[in-house]
């Protein structure tokens, strides 16, 4: 065992002036474990000793003003106060949502973040969305209905991905939401505000007793640009609520209070995650909007300041720490609760995410937005999906129909890739389309190149799908939405019991990261203070469950 000197240093400031130390002396502790112990016992405070040169440690005691700040040949060096997760974070959003942590998981599309997650989670008071995206309305509808059965008072909240191609899906999802009192949606994709999104905020708005505004219909709206935050930041445009008014789906009263307040209630700041993304740095962008944020509060005095919290890249206690010292009011993890027992994806898949390193992603074609050039995120690791996606991106832009692929190419695609004749695809195709978008079946029937995205469409929309069930013989193209952060939080948990999968219950990540992120919190305070410390101490790692 090290000496006691060789573990713990103090360095004061020309500044400090510390009281006494008034306790019993067998508690306080000079060894590595207790040392360990008695920092991780963080409802307690810390008090930081010096006896005869040895620098000792305590949660027991108390403050006194002896002379010098010595009790007892005990010299008090400086303490920090117990610390709780409410205070990590807007408290705000605690209140807000009634939850414990300022932490929720986000929406992963396909029902990945599964009605299992959103109940468990829920019942352990963390917020959790449903990944209603690419999903049927019936579909969706007995997810709701399971929810709510399960979780009865509990927040729980639902995705609400925009659907700017296909308004008439959005408004069924936006009735259906409105029809079950789904209070929370979690909006994302969304470059302008629709009218939907509009209907489902302003009808849920009425006034209270006291004559303040009351918001039943809550929204979190999920960005990566400050153009897209600017529109949940303020009120709703006038022209649709006015639109809206006339046909009579929100009062004139809802109206005018719908130009009252801000779009959104919270706005997640989406930086490099999976899925679809900007492959924003958080540190630029974070603090951008919260300078919008302000510029646009300065403007409106609303009662309650929109929050702002993060997404992408948050997947241990240090990059939730950084997060919320930069100013986030809340933290989303997605990439690293797809590996987790309650996600909605196959054993297979959630063994891949596993195994992922930091480097083992890359961009590829995304499916809804194929023919824009628009590309997601997804593991490279285990799956050929994305050099695949990639080319069948290649072939849509070098030629005008599948008449002009040579038959080389052709070959090489319907048994490769697709593993179908393009005419069977096309069958299948026609038979979806013609019951869901029937003007875009016309339109592909006069236009080969549209055909020919629709045909491409096909393999990456059920790639996706085959991850998730696990279909067998399709591994290779598996589309797996995945970000850095799986790596890091892959790396984070080596050598514990939260890198078997069995093991990965997403209420335990959380409770890990949260715990984590307060203890280093108090690390740093320590060392802000001048107290220098073995690494062995600055570092969290999730040795056994918590609780």
């Amino acid at each position: 065992m090290l000496k006691q000197h060789q573990q713990l240093k103090f360095f004061p400031s020309m500044n400090n002036n510390y009281q006494g130390w008034q306790g019993d002396f067998d508690t306080v502790y000079f060894d590595r474990e207790n040392i360990r112990n008695t920092l991780m016992n963080l409802n307690s405070p810390c008090y930081i000793l010096n006896k005869e040169g040895q620098i000792g440690i305590s949660n027991e005691g108390s403050l006194s003003y002896s002379a010098n700040g010595k009790t007892q040949k005990l010299e008090m060096l400086l303490t920090v106060p117990p610390i709780r997760f409410d205070q990590l974070g807007d408290p705000g959003f605690l209140e807000f949502y009634n939850v414990k942590y300022a932490y929720m998981t986000g929406a992963m599309a396909q029902g990945i973040a599964s009605e299992e997650m959103v109940i468990t989670l829920g019942k352990a008071n963390i917020l959790s969305s449903f990944g209603a995206g690419g999903l049927s309305p019936t579909r969706i509808e007995a997810a709701i209905h399971k929810i709510q059965q399960a979780l009865h008072n509990k927040s729980y909240a639902f995705n609400l991905l925009h659907s700017p191609s296909e308004p008439a899906i959005e408004k069924r999802l936006i009735d259906l939401y409105l029809q079950h009192q789904v209070r929370i949606i979690e909006a994302s994709a969304f470059l302008d505000l629709s009218d939907n999104i509009v209907y489902y905020r302003a009808a849920g708005l009425s006034l209270n007793s006291a004559n303040e505004i009351e918001i039943k219909n809550k929204i979190i709206a999920k960005v990566s640009r400050r153009e897209v935050a600017t529109k949940f930041l303020q009120p709703a445009p006038t022209k649709i609520l006015t639109q809206l008014a006339e046909q009579g789906l929100i009062t004139e009263l809802q109206a005018n209070l719908a130009a009252k307040i801000p779009m959104a209630d919270d706005i997640t700041v989406e930086a490099d995650s999976g899925g679809h993304t900007d492959n924003r740095p958080l540190v630029c962008l974070l603090p951008s909007v919260l300078e919008l944020r302000d510029e646009i509060q300065g403007k409106y005095d609303y009662e309650k300041p929109v929050r702002i919290g993060v997404a992408g890249g948050i997947s241990t206690p240090q990059s939730a720490l950084a997060a919320l010292m930069m100013g986030a009011a809340y933290i989303v993890t997605g990439s690293i609760n797809q590996s987790c027992v309650e996600a909605g994806t196959s054993e297979y898949t959630k063994k891949l995410l596993s195994e992922a390193e930091m480097t083992d992603v890359m961009m590829a074609p995304a499916a809804d937005m194929f023919e824009m050039g628009v590309k997601l995120q997804v593991l490279k690791r285990g799956t050929l999906f994305p050099l695949r996606a990639q080319k069948l991106w290649e072939l849509y832009r070098n030629y005008n129909s599948f008449a002009e692929i040579p038959p080389d190419e052709m070959e090489k695609l319907e048994k490769q890739i697709l593993r179908k004749t393009v005419a069977e695809i096309w069958q299948e195709t026609s038979t979806y389309l013609s019951q869901r978008n029937p003007e875009k079946l016309s339109k592909a029937a006069n236009n080969p190149q549209l055909k020919m995205a629709l045909i491409f469409r096909w393999y990456l929309g059920l790639s996706s799908r085959w991850s998730n069930t696990g279909e067998k013989g399709r591994e290779i193209d598996y589309q797996i939405w995945c970000g850095p952060a799986m790596g890091s939080f892959n790396n984070w948990v080596r050598g514990s019991y939260l890198a078997d999968i069995n093991n990965r219950r997403v209420v335990d990540v959380a409770d890990q990261i949260m715990t984590g992120a307060a203890y280093l919190y108090r690390i740093q305070n320590l060392k802000i203070q001048g107290l220098q410390m073995p690494e062995e101490y600055s570092q969290y790692h999730p040795q056994s469950r918590l609780g």
